[in-house]
């Protein structure tokens, strides 16, 4: 059964950089989409950007543009999410999820995905 571990996390400043890693324990994500969703105290859960694992095609919601960038390895068993230009409302918990995708090129980052992570919390403060 596919699982999936996320790392990076941790205290952050404004300004500064995280990688996280959503690892998906030796499971071959050839045919899957992968998307980090994040969620701050007392909000609902967000996506933030997935990647479709053979296409490589990605999405970012708005408010990440220009400052994440999501990446997989070339095994097909890690996925990254690289964070810079951190913001105070960056804060949260931030979950990797998986979705099978055998024929569509294309991810989304919609709350419908069906494998999720524990989580990683990223706090950025001063």
């Amino acid at each position: 059964q596919l699982q999936l571990v996320e790392s990076g996390g941790g205290l952050v400043q404004p300004g500064g950089s995280l990688r996280l890693s959503c690892d998906a324990s030796g499971f071959t994500l050839g045919y899957h989409n992968i998307a980090w969703f994040r969620q701050a105290p007392g909000k609902e859960r967000e996506g933030v950007s997935c990647i479709n694992m053979r296409s490589r095609s990605t999405i970012y919601a708005d408010s990440v543009k220009g400052r994440f960038t999501i990446s997989r390895d070339n095994a097909k068993t890690t996925v990254y999410l690289q964070m810079n230009s951190l913001k105070p409302e960056d804060t949260g918990v931030y979950y990797c999820a998986a979705e099978r995708s055998p024929t569509a090129p294309i991810c989304t980052i919609l709350p419908r995905y069906v494998n999720w992570g524990l989580g990683t919390q990223v706090t950025v403060s001063s």
